[in-house]
């Protein structure tokens, strides 16, 4: 395709052409989703698919039992759960406010709430097949994501991240 900022994208660094391509996927996805999201709620959504795992539920609880329970924490966990119930409102999970693991809230995916994830999922593989991601480009693309990610694993560690 040719666009006029074809010229300056062949010139921008590595960090630059991440966002672009991040902000194509995205808005590939937000364009053909059927249930309009936030890409924040999208972000959201995948993080209660990822927290409703056994081993990251585990870390979570963990974590919890050694978190200091101050004005702060309760800053983040009221900051928290405003934001998990916009997508409680479009039915997409649920909170339990009180669950048996300890923790002081926990959410899981609604029917609809995976429906929307897979749909999701579908369209990031269509956006795949549309910038013409193949084996030789994934390949590359895994290896920086590999070296990528010890850098927010560690911050993320190194915070605690409870929530």
């Amino acid at each position: 395709m040719s666009h006029p900022h074809n010229k300056s994208i062949i010139n921008m660094n590595a960090s630059s052409l991440i966002s672009i391509i991040e902000e194509s996927k995205i808005t590939y996805v937000r364009e053909n989703l059927s249930l309009h999201l936030h890409r924040s709620q999208i972000k959201l959504l995948k993080e209660v698919r990822k927290h409703e795992k056994p081993h990251h539920k585990r870390i979570r609880v963990k974590r919890y039992e050694g978190a200091e329970k101050d004005d702060l924490f309760n800053l983040h966990l009221d900051l928290y759960l405003k934001r998990y119930e916009k997508l409680v409102k479009k039915g997409l999970i649920e909170i339990d406010e009180n669950p048996e693991n300890g923790l002081p809230y926990d959410c899981c995916l609604t029917e609809k709430g995976k429906e929307i994830l897979d749909e999701i999922d579908r369209l990031e593989m269509e956006w795949e097949k549309i910038v013409h991601i193949d084996d030789n480009n994934l390949e590359v693309l895994r290896r920086i994501a590999i070296d990528s990610f010890g850098i927010s694993y560690r911050h993320k560690k190194n915070q605690n991240f409870i929530f």
